[in-house]
């Protein structure tokens, strides 16, 4: 079987453990992930499935927040994952992480087990049968009424939010960033069969601007 490959935190391997550190100071992360947590108003005893959930930082806010919720994170890469449960550690915190990928999100964590999914920044490093495929296992995973809440790079509306953004399009590449950046995400939650679709917030950052979708799984 051929292994399958994923693009890494930053575009290359090698950075990973700059992650958070750029990722906090160019995106601005502790303004918008706040907003993120709100948005799936989650209450004890619910589960969550973050994909792509990279090194931790919602999944972790999130149990933070709501400390009676079960979260499954998913990601692909090992690297991330072991950083991630270092920070899980850290901050005593109890999240299940496991390894794979998000558009096989429901094989990995089961159908329709979760009342809301959530991914950010992830969604613009995909190319856009993997958007689709990550978009149709969240709605897999989601019980029915389950709520879908994306945090990532969406419509760059104006000038200095297209100029900054194309630092992410040089790390992360043009082919699977340029989609997003013109508003692709706003016709792909719909067709992966969500309803009550809203862009809740754009937010401006240091490398363009980050949009916080919602949505939900038809009852």
């Amino acid at each position: 079987m051929q292994e399958r490959s994923f693009v890494p935190a930053l575009g290359k391997s090698e950075f990973t453990n700059s992650y958070d550190k750029v990722i906090a100071v160019m995106t601005r992360e502790k303004r918008w992930r706040p907003l993120v947590v709100n948005a799936l108003a989650l209450q004890t005893g619910e589960t969550v499935v973050d994909i792509g959930a990279g090194t931790g930082s919602q999944a972790i806010l999130l149990k933070q927040a709501v400390p009676g919720i079960r979260i499954i994170g998913i990601d692909p890469d090992p690297d991330v994952l072991a950083i991630a449960r270092a920070k899980a550690e850290a901050a005593a915190v109890e999240v299940d992480w496991r390894q794979g990928f998000g558009d096989e999100a429901d094989q990995i964590a089961g159908s329709e087990i979760a009342d809301a999914v959530v991914s950010s920044l992830v969604l613009h490093q995909c190319p856009m049968e993997v958007k689709s495929g990550i978009l149709a296992a969240a709605n897999r995973v989601l019980k029915p009424g389950g709520r879908l809440v994306i945090a990532d790079f969406g419509l760059q509306r104006t000038f200095l939010m297209r100029t900054l953004f194309r630092q992410v399009q040089a790390v992360d590449g043009y082919e699977y960033t340029q989609p997003n950046a013109e508003g692709i995400l706003a016709e792909l939650i719909p067709a992966a069969g969500f309803t009550n679709f809203e862009e809740r917030h754009v937010f401006p950052t240091h490398t363009g601007s980050i949009s916080i979708y919602c949505a939900l799984k038809p009852s």
